[in-house]
């Protein structure tokens, strides 16, 4: 039986070694589509259409691919048909808990040994989200990362107009360094007049404070521009 016709019949009616649930539970989640995942989370569905022919419609709505549940939210989801609040909670609580999980660091402390590992530290969080979000690392004496603090979300200017704002976290922390974060939802990471502009800023801020901006890192869709790397730093 091919893929569009196990989508129109009922899951019940599939060989036991199709349905969702009992594939998962005896070959593993690795072996099974992007809509037959879906599907459980799913759960059931209507008395028109399988579980799995909704969640065929919710990947076709994103994009066709999972990459494209990141950037929704229930009230989007909840549009499509076959899905309802709960369902539509239901996904993007496993979207998120997904991108938790893969931007979790796997050490307590992890060392940020140079810019890709800062990069790689928040890559899938940052990547895909719809609005500018500005963040701070602090780091210890031995470059190990202390704690992630979100100054700010909204344009570059508010964010970075306010160097007190920055540095406090890392001041209460005594943290020995910092690393600047933010997100571009263009995708494309190339900083702008005023991101160079704001970093200097925030550079002598830093040196009076007797706090080192380690780098400042933009992060775009898959891929990241350095600071240090490019010699933007003052």
């Amino acid at each position: 039986m091919d893929k569009r016709s196990i989508e129109k019949v009922g899951i019940m009616e599939l060989p036991p070694d199709q349905r969702p649930r009992e594939k998962l539970m005896g070959r593993g989640a690795a072996f099974m589509s992007d809509s037959e995942l879906l599907a459980i989370l799913i759960g059931s569905g209507t008395r028109q259409e399988s579980a799995l022919t909704i969640a065929s419609r919710v990947l076709s709505s994103c994009g066709r691919s999972p990459a494209g549940l990141a950037g929704c939210v229930p009230q989007e989801l909840r549009e499509i048909p076959g899905i309802g609040e709960a369902k539509a909670c239901v996904i993007a609580a496993a979207v998120e808990l997904g991108r938790r999980i893969a931007s979790s660091p796997a050490a307590l402390n992890p060392k940020i040994s140079g810019p890709s590992a800062a990069a790689a530290l928040c890559m899938e969080e940052m990547r895909r989200l719809p609005k500018e979000i500005f963040r701070v690392l602090m780091l210890n004496v031995k470059s190990e990362l202390i704690m992630k603090e979100d100054i700010s979300v909204g344009g570059i200017n508010s964010s970075f107009s306010h160097p007190r704002e920055v540095f406090s976290g890392a001041v209460r922390r005594g943290a020995y360094s910092v690393i600047l974060m933010h997100n571009h939802p263009s995708g494309d990471p190339t900083p702008s007049p005023a991101d160079i502009a704001a970093t200097r800023q925030l550079c002598e801020a830093g040196k009076i404070l007797g706090i080192e901006v380690v780098d400042h890192i933009l992060i775009g869709d898959g891929s990241y521009v350095s600071f240090r790397e490019e010699r933007l730093l003052p």
